[in-house]
């Protein structure tokens, strides 16, 4: 009996970021409808931080999480959905070209949403993003709504990842989710084992960089005062 072989496909932070921004929506998401702003502002400014992070380690991460390696043109994303009927379809080096972009929408939606909310107030004014003061009044109102809007949008975008996955699962017979825990995938006969190499310094620096930028955001950019929650 031979054991089948595995391979790296995705580094610890990526990991820790797929997994930390799902907890961080849903509490995003129970805390908004519980109406427990301070625990929805904190959440908010953690998924800012993941975002920031991520749009550094896609420049300065390992190959399978920069966006050369998975942002590819029109004809791989054709080529790719020509083939995806076939049930022998071979494990992807990371994102496949559909799968690429779909983080990339799934990017700019969060982001799109965390911004909106950033500049966002209610109607009682009992309740002001950090950035609310620099619109107007009717901006930071129709902000909050396009919040709650794009995080429809979100939830689409989420159920089509979920479809995704199953299918990959039921029709392909390949495990999406293991290799987001465990970090590997199974490997290709005679398939090398991948050069997954990372640099901790540079995850550290991304971190500290994104930590920085949502205190900063946090503060308002009034950098002589402590945020308000």
């Amino acid at each position: 009996m031979t054991t089948r072989s595995i391979t790296p496909v995705w580094d610890p932070t990526i990991r820790l970021f797929h997994w930390l921004l799902v907890a961080l929506i849903a509490f995003s998401w129970w805390s908004g409808e519980q109406h427990d702003l301070e625990r929805h502002r904190l959440s908010g400014y953690g998924i800012l931080a993941l975002l920031v992070f991520r749009v550094y380690w896609g420049f300065f991460g390992p190959r399978t999480a920069r966006f050369a390696s998975f942002v590819r043109g029109p004809g791989a994303v054709v080529a790719y959905l020509k083939a995806l009927g076939s049930r022998k379809a071979g494990h992807a080096d990371g994102h496949n070209p559909l799968g690429g972009w779909s983080v990339v929408a799934m990017l700019l939606a969060v982001g799109a949403m965390v911004t909106a909310g950033l500049f966002a107030s209610d109607i009682d004014m009992l309740y002001d993003g950090p950035l609310a003061t620099y619109v107007s009044f009717d901006q930071s109102s129709a902000a909050s709504d396009l919040h709650s809007t794009i995080f429809n949008v979100i939830l689409a975008l989420v159920a089509l990842h979920v479809i995704a996955v199953a299918f990959y699962l039921v029709w392909k017979r390949q495990n999406l989710v293991r290799p987001m825990i465990t970090g590997k995938r199974p490997a290709a006969p005679e398939e090398p084992t991948q050069d997954l190499r990372w640099s901790p310094v540079k995850a550290l620096i991304g971190i500290a960089i994104a930590v920085a930028f949502a205190w900063a955001v946090s503060t308002g950019f009034q950098f002589g005062n402590a945020p308000a929650y």
